[in-house]
C-alpha cells in the first residue's frame, strides 16, 4: 500500500502540484494536511482523507495534533509513505515532518514534475 502524505496550504500553483501527485497510478490512499480554506475549496478527481489544522498555530502544538489525527490512520507494517511539503509554510513543514517522525515512519519525499512523479 503506498500512501502520499501531503500538507495542502499556501503557496501559489502548490495545489495543482498535489494534485498532480494524487493522479499518480502507484498511489492507493492519501491524506492531505490542509486548514479549513483548503477543506472548503480544494477539489481534486482521486479520494483523499483530510485532516485539518489550524495553520496559526505553534509548531509544537501542530506536531502534537497531527500526532492525534494520524496515529491510527497508517499502518506501519505494510505501507509505504510519500510525503510531499510543496504547499505551506515552514512551521507546517516541521509539524507534519516531527509528527511522522514521532510516529516511527519512513517517508520518502516526492515531488510532481514533467515526466510524472519524482522521488528526491
Amino acid at each position: 500500500m503506498v500512501t502520499l502524505i501531503a500538507n495542502l496550504s499556501t503557496g501559489k500553483g502548490t495545489w495543482g502540484h498535489v494534485n498532480a501527485l494524487l493522479r499518480e497510478e502507484t498511489i492507493t490512499s492519501s491524506i492531505l494536511v490542509t486548514n479549513e480554506f483548503g477543506r472548503d475549496n480544494f477539489t481534486n478527481d482521486k479520494e483523499s482523507e483530510l485532516i485539518v489544522i489550524d495553520s496559526r498555530a505553534q509548531p509544537m502544538d501542530l506536531e502534537k495534533d497531527l500526532i492525534e489525527k494520524l496515529k491510527n490512520k497508517i499502518d506501519k507494517k505494510d505501507t509505504e509513505v510519500l510525503l510531499n511539503m510543496v504547499s505551506g509554510s515552514g512551521a507546517e513543514h516541521m509539524a507534519l515532518m516531527g509528527a511522522l517522525l514521532k510516529l516511527g515512519l519512513g517517508i520518502r519525499l516526492v515531488v510532481a514534475t514533467a515526466e510524472g512523479m519524482k522521488e528526491l
